[in-house]
């Protein structure tokens, strides 16, 4: 029997996507590097040897790109990446294991980690273009781990005292802080910060069996 192979996008539509991951990829860099305001599209594409034209062409505006560079940063570094189901694992081992797994995960990804940071303190200010984004995003991590912190304690791995709510914003208040402490200096030990926070604050977490 011939096995049938799965059909494979030619033509047009396959160069665009591929161009259009090139310049999600080389504004990254520049985004990481010098910040929204400071990064230009032209920095941009200069940095791929292409026209203006082309990269407006791809995504139409600067904004435009800056929300594809951030969608495609969070689902890498966040809850969505593909090789590392986060929510699947804070089912499984709960949410401090699985994000030890993600912390050393992310240790592979230093540029995605100064994207998000240094786009995340420009945001700040009210008139950011990604000052919503942000305000969306850490809505929607404090929900998912609040509801991942609540299942935990259905399961009997932390404390029912807790609340859900307030250990998530200290875990992304951390998380954030420790990391940023490691792209100004990677001799910090994240893995261990991390760990000694989640022993501090839920230590029951660190050894519960699923």
């Amino acid at each position: 029997m011939t096995a049938t192979k799965s059909p494979r996008v030619r033509g047009p539509y396959a160069k665009s996507a591929q161009r259009s991951k090139e310049i999600i990829q080389a504004a990254t860099t520049v985004f990481a590097t010098n910040g929204y305001h400071g990064g230009s599209l032209r920095d941009i594409a200069r940095q791929l040897d292409l026209s203006l034209t082309s990269i407006v062409h791809h995504f139409g505006s600067k904004f435009a790109l800056l929300e594809a560079v951030l969608e495609r940063a969070d689902e890498t570094v966040g809850t969505g990446f593909a090789d590392f189901d986060f929510d699947a694992d804070c089912t499984e081992r709960g949410v401090a294991l699985a994000t030890m797994s993600r912390v050393r995960s992310n240790l592979e990804r230093p540029e995605l980690l100064r994207l998000l940071a240094i786009l995340a303190a420009e945001s700040s200010a009210p008139d950011h273009p990604a000052h919503e984004w942000f305000i969306g995003r850490y809505r929607s991590h404090v929900e998912s781990l609040a509801a991942a912190f609540t299942y935990d304690q259905s399961k009997g791995r932390i404390d029912r005292a807790r609340d859900p709510q307030l250990l998530s914003r200290l875990l992304i208040g951390t998380w954030d802080g420790i990391q940023l402490q490691w792209l100004i200096d990677p001799s910090a030990d994240m893995e261990s910060a991390m760990q000694a926070f989640f022993m501090w604050c839920i230590p029951e977490a660190m050894t519960a069996e699923s």
